[in-house]
């Protein structure tokens, strides 16, 4: 597949771009070109180019290059952009599998101090921690984020979100050896 050459870039494009990537398995050529449209987009743009660097650096981890998936991520935090899944949350994910525990917690520990992160954020440090044997800390982004968006579940979407971070809270639960709590019976509701 040619390089993408726009300045302006639609959710549709970086659909087709990123479903070339899962079909071929380009996952860093993706990720590149990924970059480079990020240096490029302007600010008419449909997608942010923070969110293109975090889709860079989601394709740099889905090609086990965890240091580039971690700059890209950078690049994202240090832009300021929207994204979906804060850039902070992804790095610190990629900075666990290159052992650098202490620069992803630091990161955590950033994003807990200000403003509550979205949804998916939470599902995202859950399920890292749990990836990397922090059940507690698993547990307890899953807990703080269900808490916060358990009356907010206002579309399908967000409903849907919330039931897989129930369902992630509830795996943690049990492997912790926890009893089930009123969280986890939300789930018999679902």
């Amino acid at each position: 597949m040619g390089a993408m050459r726009l300045t302006h870039v639609t959710t549709a494009e970086l659909d087709r771009l990123e479903f070339h990537a899962v079909r071929s398995g380009e996952h860093g050529p993706v990720a590149a070109q990924l970059l480079d449209l990020a240096n490029q987009v302007d600010a008419g743009s449909e997608i942010s180019r923070a969110e293109l660097f975090v889709r860079a650096g989601e394709q740099w981890e889905i090609a086990q290059e965890f240091e580039r998936a971690c700059a890209a991520y950078q690049r994202a935090i240090d832009d300021g952009g929207p994204t979906v899944i804060d850039a902070r949350a992804l790095s610190a994910g990629a900075l666990l599998h290159l052992d650098e525990s202490e620069q992803a917690y630091a990161h955590l520990k950033r994003l807990e101090a200000e403003d509550p992160p979205g949804l998916q954020t939470y599902i995202h440090v859950a399920e890292a921690l749990y990836a990397h044997d922090d059940m507690e800390g698993a547990e307890r982004w899953a807990t703080v984020g269900a808490g916060r968006f358990l009356g907010l579940a206002s579309s399908p979407y967000v409903r849907d979100l919330l039931m897989e971070l129930l369902r992630i809270r509830f795996r943690i639960r049990v492997d912790l050896g926890l009893d089930e709590d009123a969280l986890d019976r939300r789930l018999d509701e679902g």
